[in-house]
């Protein structure tokens, strides 16, 4: 390879000199520099050519098996031939000969002039072609004054750079029928330089897109270690870029060292996860891979073909390699017909072509001999198969380019040139400037015998290709169907077609990680390629309706997800319920107390004249117990669905029978602590302010202040029912929504304020003479009633939806409870268990 990287560096013009000079010793080729003409080497001298006026330069690789001397090719090659005779380029060799024949029998096509050619055969190595193409532009010891000016040649993109870079100098147009480098479109670097196949970045594009389109999104690719590989690997990796494609691996093999590489890269292939496989590679090297493959019975890979091996008669009459090769589809270069053609090649014949020494090769390679009773007529041959010509129709187009080039410029009104010499500057035949030829091969814009119109993009032509599908015959070996076209960068393709390398019409699946379904996200691992991930269940609130969506999408707060995790679905409106199990609990709970209040009630009317009952203020035990019955039906007016009215009514409904409740203990405290001050002397007059009279008025003072609170409260800024969108769940939360804070804190805080006060006379209290006094009893309800309250404000700000509502009532009902029972229940005791017990001196003793 260094020797090509020398060729490409070099300017030109100085290499050129340079090969005349010096190379002779370093390519094995004789410089015979006394004279312009050179004698090559007399070994590779073989030719097919037809005189005429103008000649046309052919290179075709006819030999492809190198000697055993250079199998290594540790060396460049020399002088030993190359053996083993290529059918196809051997069609594609007759291809320019018909084509020229047809020209000259063309009357309106360069009349007048006769073309011949001369071609000879470049072996696949770069030497050879270049010795090959110099000797023809620079002419030999045979025919010193017949020069080519204009080559068909360039079987490879790596050959077409070398012959344009070192023919560019004297504008020597190079016309390639197989050299398909994206780099060789680039004029200016490769000016002379044209070609009848198209960039290979259409093709590289192709196979993007049918992988996208089966969704193949972790594939492995094999390419030939040169510029066609190589260049056409980076461009489907240029083309799968954030398309969710991903390439496993990539291995690279040289035709120099196939066996190794071939092994190597069947290892791969066989090691991989992934099951389908792009290979970007000469057809000789990928049937060694094949077989290298056979031998390891790999036969569940899905193959990508380009178009150096997508249509190979060698691969496909290969039994060997039929189970591997099954159900290939590949891009290949559009097919078409030449008519005549078949016929002309069926009609060749050694003894009516005594100079032709490749025809004799192939017939003796077939026949054995040269007897004269051999025939192609009726012989079915891949020879003269010319039912989808491809390669070859490629060699007929560039034929027909340089014929209309060469027709426009011997067409002396169509030349640019200063007035009135016309009949002076019109070019010969026999001394065309390949300078001139090039400009008109640039504008060359013709319809060919089969109407396909034709012309030159700079140094493409408009690209088109087939896609083709490997199909097993009963009788094992493989055949060639057509599924599809690609025209630019457009695909069409008949799915229901394709054979698969299952044998079914199921499109393989080859996937690193299956596609996360709808409910899911992919999540990437660490240090792996894109394509290779975890699915992650969305979140509770989020959802993707996608396959393989990369991120989940947050509900809107109205919303939230379904249980898949697929689709936002209105919240469900949620209230603490009657009929549910919470709300059954505590609207049992509420009832019990208000029943048991009333109960207690019962037996303090039944024995109202009892000392027990009278001794501690009747008319205030009444009066508390019915504000109890309050406490404990007010919490019923939270359950439910709230309304406008219902969240007014509630909580007013809750602040006052509270400060009902707490003023009826406050003063019966204050009666209590009266009644023993008054006993002492000097205090006889405390108790007229304290009668029945200013007992009931302070209760309906204390209490008319909560009144005032609930009345502006909820005049102002009442609570109204809301949906609380702020807790995230699959249930929005309809509640009372408290409009002001501050009045809500005014009820509360004023509850608080008599309780504690309550609380604190009573705590004076406790020593009085236990068995006339309540305090010790109010003592211990206030501080029940505190510890409950004190709980509920942490407890109501972080409870979640309803249960705000379900905190709010516990606390009613248990602060409720707490009264009822520590006041009352020793009281129904003492009267209904203990009646002894229930007499004034019993009370009346210490």
């Amino acid at each position: 390879m260094s020797f090509l990287w020398f060729l490409s560096r070099w300017p030109s013009t100085a290499l050129f000199l340079l090969l005349l000079s010096v190379v002779g010793r370093q390519t094995g080729l004789e410089v015979v520099q006394a004279t312009v003409c050179s004698r090559w080497d007399a070994t590779r001298d073989k030719s097919l050519s037809q005189d005429g006026d103008v000649i046309i330069g052919g290179l075709f690789n006819l030999h492809y098996k190198p000697s055993a001397v250079e199998q290594g090719y540790t060396k460049l090659p020399s002088y030993e031939p190359c053996t083993g005779l290529d059918i196809e380029p051997l069609k594609y060799t007759y291809a320019l000969a018909f084509a020229v024949e047809e020209i000259n029998r063309n009357s309106t096509l360069l009349p007048g002039v006769k073309l011949g050619y001369r071609i000879l055969d470049s072996c696949s190595r770069y030497p050879w072609a270049l010795q090959g193409a110099l000797s023809m532009v620079g002419g030999d010891t045979h025919s010193c004054d017949q020069l080519v000016p204009l080559l068909i040649c360039a079987a490879s993109s790596t050959t077409g750079i070398m012959l344009s870079r070192i023919l560019a100098p004297l504008s020597v147009p190079v016309i390639s029928y197989l050299a398909s480098c994206p780099c060789l479109s680039d004029r200016t670097k490769f000016p002379n330089f044209f070609r009848t196949i198209p960039s290979d970045i259409y093709q590289a594009r192709a196979m993007a897109q049918l992988a996208i389109r089966f969704k193949w999104t972790w594939t492995g690719a094999v390419i030939e270690n040169n510029d066609y590989g190589q260049l056409a690997i980076q461009i489907f990796q240029e083309e799968i870029e954030g398309k969710g494609v991903c390439l496993e691996f990539i291995e690279a093999v040289n035709r120099e060292t196939i066996l190794n590489d071939a092994r190597r890269a069947a290892l791969k292939i066989k090691d991989s996860t992934a099951t389908v496989i792009l290979i970007f590679c000469w057809y000789t090297d990928v049937k060694k891979l094949f077989l290298e493959l056979a031998k390891r019975n790999v036969t569940d890979r899905q193959f990508l073909a380009s178009e150096a091996w997508s249509t190979s008669d060698d691969l496909l009459q290969d039994l060997a390699i039929s189970k591997v090769a099954s159900g290939v589809l590949g891009v290949a270069i559009r097919s078409s017909t030449i008519p005549g053609f078949e016929k002309y090649l069926r009609n060749l014949h050694p003894s009516h072509r005594p100079d032709d020494e490749f025809f004799r090769e192939f017939w003796q390679k077939e026949f054995g001999s040269c007897s004269g009773t051999e025939s192609l007529e009726g012989v079915q041959h891949p020879f003269t198969d010319t039912s989808q010509l491809r390669v070859a129709y490629n060699v007929y187009l560039a034929v027909y380019a340089a014929a209309h080039a060469l027709h426009s410029l011997l067409s002396c009104p169509n030349r640019d040139s200063p007035p009135g010499n016309n009949s002076s500057t019109c070019s010969s035949p026999k001394h065309i400037k390949p300078r001139e030829l090039l400009q008109h091969l640039n504008r060359v814009n013709v319809t060919t015998p089969q109407g396909e119109m034709f012309h030159f993009q700079g140094a493409d032509i408009p690209a088109k290709y087939d896609l083709v599908n490997w199909q097993s015959t009963p009788e094992g070996s493989l055949k060639l169907v057509l599924i599809g076209h690609v025209g630019g960068f457009d695909l069409h393709l008949n799915e229901s077609a394709i054979q698969w390398s299952t044998g079914s019409n199921q499109v393989p699946v080859s996937v690193c990680s299956e596609s996360c379904p709808p409910g899911t996200r992919k999540a990437n691992r660490k240090g792996e390629p894109l394509c290779c991930f975890d699915c992650i269940p969305c979140a509770e609130g989020e959802i993707s309706n996608k396959t393989g969506s990369l991120h989940c999408k947050r509900c809107p707060s109205e919303f939230w997800s379904n249980v898949e995790q697929t689709a936002c679905v209105p919240r469900q409106l949620d209230f603490l319920a009657f009929n549910e199990t919470l709300g059954i609990t505590l609207t049992t709970a509420a009832v019990s107390g208000a029943a048991v209040t009333t109960a207690v009630c019962v037996v303090f009317i039944c024995y109202r004249k009892t000392p027990m009952v009278r001794a501690n203020n009747s008319e205030l035990s009444f009066l508390l117990l019915l504000s109890l019955k309050l406490c404990f039906l007010c919490s019923l007016v939270f359950i439910g669905r709230p309304s406008v009215w219902s969240c007014r009514f509630q909580q007013a409904a809750f602040g006052i029978s509270f400060v009902l409740c707490v003023s009826c203990l406050l003063v019966k405290t204050l009666v209590v602590l009266a009644v023993f001050r008054s006993a002492r002397p000097g205090a006889e007059t405390l108790m007229k302010w304290f009668g029945p009279g200013q007992q009931r008025g302070s209760v309906g003072l204390f209490t008319s202040v909560q009144v005032i609170i609930c009345a502006i409260w909820l005049s102002l800024s009442p609570p109204v029912p809301q949906p609380d969108l702020g807790f995230q769940g699959s249930k929005v939360t309809l509640e009372c929504s408290m409009a002001s804070v501050v009045g809500f804190s005014l009820v509360l805080g004023y509850i608080g304020l008599l309780a504690c006060t309550c609380l604190l006379l009573a705590f004076l209290a406790r020593k009085l003479p236990d068995n006339f006094n309540e305090a010790k009893l109010i003592t211990f309800s206030m501080l029940i009633f505190c510890a409950v309250w004190v709980a509920f404000v942490p407890a109501y700000v972080s409870s979640p939806g309803k249960y705000v509502v379900a905190v709010e009532i516990f606390a009613i009902l248990a602060s409720s409870y707490g009264l009822l029972i520590c006041i009352f229940a020793p009281k129904c005791f003492i009267i209904l268990l203990r009646p002894e017990k229930n007499t004034k001196k019993h009370l009346m003793a210490r």
